[in-house]
């Protein structure tokens, strides 16, 4: 009874506090969102962020990162070395400060003209928190002639401050650390976000230089833009654009509110529009604000009122048709945004969004100014930016209304005038030679369309997950964007197999527009659930095309070879061991990248070029057999699902995400 009643008691000893590097192990997701594989991430964007205030200052213009084969990270720059040595006002060394005290730093007075005016950091939790959640890191600071030592294991100071002698030539300082995995569920940072981090970083920080070296891979490559976002815009565009790379950068003061300080505020933007892609990037302080916030809101509301002014007053609007929103101009936009102010709300410590009223508002006037006076400077693009935009709107319109009237007609008739999204066609009319990849992602687009033969390959690629159709019902299908826009490409309508729906049937196989659907996704657990959603819509609406053999599956392969001059896929482990034991000499092999990373000319060769490619055939065989087991994996048969699994659940473990 007495263990009980205590089990209950809340009195004043059930208060505690987290002391040390508890506030950071035990609740690593306060300080970097995540206690996964996203937040582990995090620390190696807040040991950056340090370089790259030092370099925005003017000390160092190359920044080295390095990602080793055991997951730990380095970071090397060659500023002027952060302060470690004994600081006489805090009473305190500073690297007890810097790497062991949260809230620590010396960017707090930014606003008032001291050091790090545009800091990436501001609050003095980065490089403590990181030093925190580590297994071990070690620091080399050269600083004053001076170089010294910190070695720390699972956020204590092992070896102290070792202090020598060097060069007053040599300044900079080198992080080395490996994230705990007892802070971490997973450690592993893949290549791709080093690369795109340090992609963006350069984009933002013009002329700065970070170089990245892979000791897994023996990667290494280099990010600059000598001239920033101007140059990052022209490589989006392409010359594709129907206008040409407008630049605008303006510098102002304000405050958020009358009782809060004035700070600085200076920007830059460049964009065009295209028809081809479309993106929206915003940075803040070099960091890439994925959610946008206060920049993303003050665009929106610029745009849509900057066009639709001149729209008006161009007597463009057809009678009584709504005005144009933001999605009309998105589709056909790209745009980068680069702010930096001595002041910065962010949303929360991953800096994803920041919140400054001043700094919406500035901009959203300045942006309506700018762009009217544009419209009047160069009224040809701006007639073709305003006729583009309202082409889209009526698109969208259409597609809205198709989307509303689908639960009766069940797509009807799938006009190609129809406007979807990001899919591209190719030039062929004949039906015979025409073949349509279905692809997982913007990045596989991009690949697949340099690498394809545009005269008979098109492609559509799918935004997110797609839909589970055995286990939802024909009014949520339809409701979904990703299916819809699929059908209308097909075009062959669907088949409808309910007692609801007896009486109706769309399906002509007389419309369908190709002679192949080819399915492409990545060779892993991701790419394989996509690829099995989709051929289960498939199934479910229109499995004509399956029994008439129009679907397959295209092979990507597992392994990259190279030896010498010659370059060998493998696309099973047999294969690569067949291939490793035909080589003489010396070779490097690699698991292949996702489609998104692949060369044009390897997409080329390995997954389009009909003589090269490896296709499988989706076949019913014994078509009673294969709509089991659709129903057993994705459909509502639990007690057959959990049987399964329970039987021969142990052979699928090495595909299973259990992390």
């Amino acid at each position: 009874m007495a263990s009980s009643n205590s089990k209950n008691q809340y009195n004043d000893e059930s208060i505690s506090s987290l002391k040390g590097a508890d506030r950071v192990r035990l609740r690593p997701s306060v300080i970097f969102g995540s206690d996964g594989l996203e937040g582990c991430e995090h620390t190696v964007f807040e040991i950056l962020s340090n370089s790259i205030d030092e370099a925005r200052e003017g000390f160092g213009n190359k920044i080295e990162v390095t990602r080793y084969k055991d997951h730990s990270v380095k970071v090397k720059d060659y500023g002027r070395g952060i302060p470690v040595d004994y600081n006489q006002k805090e009473e305190r060394y500073n690297w007890e400060l810097v790497f062991c005290e949260l809230y620590a730093g010396g960017k707090y007075n930014n606003n008032s003209g001291e050091n790090y005016e545009f800091s990436l950091g501001l609050n003095g939790l980065g490089t403590c928190a990181t030093q925190y959640s580590s297994e071990y890191m070690d620091a080399v600071v050269y600083r004053d002639g001076f170089k010294y030592t910190l070695h720390f294991e699972k956020g204590e100071n092992i070896s102290g401050l070792l202090k020598e002698e060097c060069s007053k030539k040599i300044t900079g300082t080198e992080i080395k650390w490996r994230p705990d995995t007892d802070v971490f569920t997973d450690i592993n940072i893949p290549s791709e976000y080093f690369k795109d981090v340090l992609k963006r970083q350069a984009i933002v920080n013009a002329g700065l230089t970070f170089e990245y070296y892979d000791e897994e891979t023996d990667e290494h490559e280099i990010f600059v833009y000598e001239n920033g976002i101007k140059d990052y815009i022209k490589e989006l565009n392409g010359g594709r654009g129907f206008t040409d790379v407008y630049y605008l950068e303006n510098e102002t003061r304000g405050r958020d509110r009358e009782d809060k300080p004035e700070y600085k505020l200076k920007f830059e933007a460049a964009f065009c529009f295209n028809n081809e892609i479309n993106s929206l990037q915003y940075y803040h302080n070099s960091s890439y604000l994925e959610h946008g916030g206060s920049p993303d809101k003050a665009v929106r509301s610029a745009f849509v009122t900057a066009i639709d002014k001149y729209i008006k007053s161009s007597n463009l609007y057809k009678k009584n048709e709504k005005k144009i929103t933001f999605a009309d101009i998105e589709d056909s936009l790209i745009l980068v945004i680069n702010s930096f102010s001595t002041i910065t709300s962010y949303e929360n410590q991953t800096k994803k969004s920041i919140t400054n009223k001043f700094i919406q508002d500035a901009m959203t006037d300045y942006f309506k100014q700018r762009l009217e006076i544009y419209f009047i400077e160069n009224k040809m693009e701006a007639d073709k930016i305003a006729n583009q935009i309202l082409v889209n709107k009526r698109s969208r319109e259409t597609a809205e209304n198709t989307r509303v009237n689908i639960r009766k007609k069940l797509t009807g008739s799938i006009d190609m005038n129809n406007r979807v999204e990001k899919f591209v066609n190719c030039r062929s009319k004949d039906i015979t030679r025409r073949e349509i990849y279905i692809v997982e992602g913007d990045s596989a687009l991009g690949s697949c369309k340099l690498g394809r033969d545009a005269e008979f390959q098109a492609i559509i690629p799918i935004r997110g997950k797609i839909l589970n159709c055995l286990k939802s019902d024909y009014e949520k299908i339809f409701k979904n964007d990703i299916i819809t826009d699929l059908l209308k490409v097909l075009g062959c309508g669907v088949e409808i197999k309910s007692k609801h729906s007896s009486n109706i049937n769309s399906f002509d196989m007389s419309q369908l527009r190709w002679n192949k659907i080819i399915i492409c996704t990545d060779a892993d657990v991701d790419g394989y659930q996509i690829r099995t959603l989709i051929l289960t819509m498939l199934y479910r609406l229109v499995p004509t095309l399956i029994s008439e053999k129009k679907v397959y599956i295209a092979e990507s392969p597992l392994y990259e070879i190279n030896a010498g001059k010659k370059t060998y896929f493998a696309y099973t482990e047999n294969e690569k061991a067949q291939i490793i034991s035909d080589i003489k000499g010396k070779y490097t092999i690699q698991r292949s990248k996702g489609l998104g990373e692949n060369q044009p000319e390897m997409m080329w060769e390995t997954t389009m070029n009909p003589e090269t490619r490896r296709l499988i055939l989706v076949t019913p065989d014994i078509a009673e057999l294969t709509q089991q087991k659709f129903e057993l994996l994705l459909g509502e048969n639990l007690k057959g699902r959990k049987e399964f699994i329970e039987s021969d659940g142990y052979r699928y473990l090495d595909l299973a995400d259990i992390s």
